[in-house]
């Protein structure tokens, strides 16, 4: 069933400020919402004020703000891969972000700077754009971009596990394993500031691609024709995912398979068109990981559940059922 564009981003949007809220009603504390927000504009030290200035919103900013960036980015990488399985995290930008976070921790940067661990994880992200296109070159093809990728996110992997294997301490082993679940736990609002702009640059790179993907999926020499330079636009929308995902990480942590799961949900809605699918999944992928993140204060408040460990749970069985319906497809 296809739904106008414009009904189907109303609704969603809808869905996201209602979620929005409700992270907001969500904690251990019972507070007055509308009186913290009261307060905080009046400028009242009060505890419900501070609890939702100091807590519940830079949490629920964060949950939408990494939700769009993975659903948005998960979106892009299928329509430039042309495959449903895709996500954000082929291109190593995930691990490198990780990888970059992880040394922080490992070397305890974040007790002497409140920003040395989302800093260092952009850096990796920044990073592993940079590997790629010197391993893949820049007028490389996307198989060629994706083996890269996959070659950069392999030896991410393996410097985060020998950081775990050599960590200092235990201290420190348990802070990089709790980061590596991912969640939204104890961020700020210095936290939001840091990350916005860099995924603010991505999401505008993205979706800017929206007519070249469109094209892109009636294949390379349609969308040659059509007048779109293949290797700027791969570059863009790699350059524009590693923005996004890599801001994203280093604020969040590692929280997968949010970038696999909602296009394929939406894509039936929006025609299987790729351009008109980028809206939809960033809206998309901020309610899974509002629903998540709710989720995850109120099934366990006393010992909170990791957000990864959620989307996890929830994409894994999901991504089994993708594979087996590919496969069936194919033979």
């Amino acid at each position: 069933m296809i739904i106008r564009q414009r009904y189907l981003l109303s609704l969603l949007t809808g869905a996201t400020v209602a979620l929005f809220f409700a992270a907001l009603q969500t904690g251990p504390a019972d507070i007055n919402i509308v009186q913290a927000f009261s307060d905080r504009i009046n400028s009242t030290h009060s505890l419900p004020a501070m609890i939702l200035n100091e807590i519940r919103l830079p949490r629920a900013i964060l949950a939408v703000m990494v939700g769009a960036t993975l659903g948005l980015a998960g979106a892009a990488m299928q329509g430039l891969l042309r495959n449903p399985l895709a996500g954000p995290g082929l291109v190593g930008v995930s691990n490198c972000a990780a990888l970059g976070a992880v040394i922080a921790l490992y070397f305890g940067w974040g007790t002497v700077f409140w920003f040395a661990v989302p800093a260092a994880g952009m850096v990796g992200a920044a990073i592993s754009v940079i590997l790629i296109f010197m391993i893949g070159g820049y007028k490389s093809n996307v198989m060629t971009l994706l083996l890269a990728g996959v070659a950069v996110n392999a030896v991410a992997s393996s410097l985060i596990s020998l950081a775990l294997n050599f960590a200092p301490n235990p201290y420190a082993m348990s802070e990089m394993v709790y980061w590596l679940l991912g969640s939204l736990a104890n961020r700020s609002m210095a936290d939001v500031q840091l990350a916005a702009p860099f995924m603010m640059v991505g999401w505008l790179l993205i979706l800017s691609s929206g007519r070249f993907l469109n094209a892109l999926s009636l294949g390379e020499e349609t969308a040659q024709s059509l007048g779109f330079h293949l290797p700027s636009q791969r570059s863009i929308i790699v350059i524009g995912v590693a923005l996004c995902v890599g801001a994203a990480v280093s604020v969040s942590g590692s929280i997968g398979f949010v970038g696999l799961l909602v296009p394929h949900i939406l894509r039936p809605l929006v025609g299987y068109e790729p351009g008109r699918l980028l809206a939809a999944s960033a809206f998309g992928g901020a309610l899974m990981v509002l629903i998540a993140d709710i989720a995850v204060q109120t099934i366990s408040p006393n010992q909170e559940l990791k957000l990864g460990v959620v989307t996890a749970l929830v994409g894994g069985p999901f991504f089994l059922y993708l594979i087996i319906k590919t496969r069936n497809t194919l033979i």
